[in-house]
């Protein structure tokens, strides 16, 4: 539920700690929505708490608006068993100096390991594996002030709580294309040849929204290509 400061069933977290001791201080919310949950694969006992590892075996991220400034942010909750969720506050949200393409908001996002390929099992054939590596990736909505469109963009993390971001990995259609007003909900797949697709909505000019796919050939992962898949739904 949505942090309310005058919510009597709320008031014990107004005391709520952060993993290394300090007192939190929790912005209200107007709404919760959007999740995505980040596993972390650190065994309990050898997670070191110095700021370059995850501490917590769940991690919540969600959209939400703050309600002081109805700021668009992605929050994040913390948990050890799935079920019960501990807030953390803001994971993603515009720079506080207004630049970036999502100056005007932050808003639904996935959450992918770090991974590298390898080919060797393949035997060159295009069938290799993909090994997870230290860190994470968030694909998130970006929403900037300047046209009030929505973009693809991408940050990274070692700990899943402090992110830097990455800039926009998928812009807008150009111009008359299906999908030229905004694109987001991003989706990510690796596939066997190396490859990362990623499935996103895609809205038109007029309105229309419909399932686009791009393509990214390195372990980057910071730029994507469209490709020729567009799912779209029937008037009828």
């Amino acid at each position: 539920a949505p942090y309310s400061a005058s919510d009597p069933n709320m008031k014990y977290m107004k005391a709520l700690r952060d993993e290394d001791g300090s007192l939190l201080n929790l912005p209200e919310e107007l709404y919760c929505g959007w999740p995505e949950v980040a596993v972390n694969d650190i065994p309990a006992d050898e997670r070191i708490n110095d700021g370059t590892m995850a501490q917590r075996s769940f991690y919540m991220f969600y959209s939400t608006m703050l309600k002081d400034t109805k700021e668009k942010v992605i929050a994040v909750a913390v948990g050890d068993d799935g079920f019960k969720w501990d807030k953390r506050g803001i994971g993603i949200q515009p720079s506080a100096d207004g630049t970036g393409m999502d100056n005007g908001g932050c808003a639904r996002c996935t959450i992918v390991k770090n991974a590298k390929y390898n080919n060797e099992n393949g035997n060159g054939n295009g069938n290799g594996t993909w090994e997870n590596t230290v860190g994470w990736l968030m694909f998130y909505e970006g929403v900037s002030l300047e046209d009030g469109k929505h973009r693809v963009m991408a940050a990274e993390s070692m700990n899943l709580r402090e992110w830097t971001k990455l800039g926009v990995v998928l812009d807008i259609g150009s111009a008359g294309s299906w999908d030229s007003d905004g694109v987001g909900a991003p989706h990510l797949l690796r596939l066997d040849d190396g490859t990362t697709r990623m499935y996103y909505t895609g809205q038109g000019k007029d309105g229309s929204t419909a399932i686009g796919v791009a393509k990214c050939e390195d372990n980057e992962v910071t730029e994507f290509v469209r490709e020729q898949a567009v799912v779209t739904f029937s008037d009828e």
